[in-house]
């Protein structure tokens, strides 16, 4: 995605095909409220702070670690999470400051 406050046509069709595929719409919507939906799950670091463990995600989607890591990929390269790294783990968390960028140009666009 661009640096700039304003989504170019091209960023919005990498966010909408992240958000195509049913189980990174889902992920996404779990990493809304990380509290609520990985609870159950020990955290490794502070989900306010660095997000979700991938292996935690992995085990609440029921997916190989392989297909959770690209899909994660493919969300980061969109512009929708960012990673944080903590010792060999990496954490995910939703960019809601772009999130909120791709909402106005929703609304400016559509």
């Amino acid at each position: 995605m661009t640096a700039t406050t304003e989504l170019e046509p091209g960023d919005l069709i990498e966010v909408f095909k992240a958000l195509g595929n049913p189980a990174r719409l889902q992920i996404m919507q779990w990493l809304k409220d990380p509290e609520t939906h990985f609870g159950a799950f020990e955290p490794i670091a502070d989900r306010g702070t660095v997000g979700v463990c991938v292996t935690h995600i992995q085990a609440k989607a029921g997916l190989a670690q392989s297909t959770v890591s690209s899909y994660m990929s493919t969300l980061e390269r969109a512009g929708l999470v960012r990673p944080t790294r903590i010792g060999k783990w990496t954490h995910y968390r939703r960019d809601e400051e772009r999130l909120t960028q791709l909402a106005r140009a929703i609304g400016t666009t559509v």
